[in-house]
């Protein structure tokens, strides 16, 4: 089976990837929700950083280091950190406070030094907040953004025709990196036929507010 599917398939049995209604930031109810944090035992997390790895090696993409945008982004990076280690892709790891520490070593960010090509590590990109601050405090201490890698690209419209997927690769010039997509999750409904109710729901939403796959 494909990483993809394999992802889909993990995150519906460990009811991370739910079905049903859901109301969404911009108000619109959305026939499936997908919440991260209930990644939250060792073994589904530790899953969940292989994942991460093997979307990572898939794409190509080079990099120096990991960053972890606070707060979610600080576990997902070690865990990460660790699962490329032992595939053979040793990456120094850092992450930022969110209030910068006056005292000890100081500063804002912990871990590694930020240098050379840095890859951001996130849940998900909805508004693009946490990637904005990420490129700022990578740029700030000299090194270069080359990219981020996300769980799941919901492949949705934000207010205008871009998804905030889109929005990123736009606004900073690099890739995105989706575990999965929408188009993956409606590629394992269609496969299970008791998901079958689902899947109408799933393509009518994204009939109305998808963009198309992002290059």
């Amino acid at each position: 089976m494909d990483f993809r599917q394999e992802f889909i398939d993990f995150a519906v049995g460990k009811d991370v990837l739910r079905f049903g209604e859901f109301k969404t930031k911009a108000g619109r109810l959305s026939p499936y929700f997908f919440n991260a944090g209930l990644f939250n035992d060792g073994a589904a997390l530790g899953r969940l950083a292989e994942f991460y790895a093997t979307a990572i090696g898939f794409s190509g993409i080079r990099c120096d280091g990991l960053f972890g945008p606070a707060y979610k982004g600080i576990p997902l990076v070690a865990v990460i950190a660790v699962a490329l280690a032992r595939a053979g892709r040793n990456l120094p790891f850092s992450f930022n406070r969110k209030e910068a520490k006056d005292h000890g070593e100081g500063g804002s960010i912990v871990g590694a030094p930020l240098a050379g090509q840095v890859l951001i590590v996130d849940d998900v990109i909805s508004a693009g907040t946490s990637v904005r601050e990420s490129v700022e405090l990578i740029r700030a201490a000299g090194a270069t953004p080359c990219g981020v890698v996300i769980a799941l690209d919901r492949m949705e419209r934000g207010r205008g025709s871009l998804s905030a997927v889109q929005e990123v690769q736009r606004d900073y010039a690099i890739p995105v990196i989706a575990v999965a997509s929408l188009d993956d999750l409606l590629t394992f409904l269609r496969a299970r036929p008791d998901f079958a109710q689902y899947e109408t729901a799933v393509e009518r939403y994204r009939q109305e507010y998808g963009v198309a796959r992002s290059s």
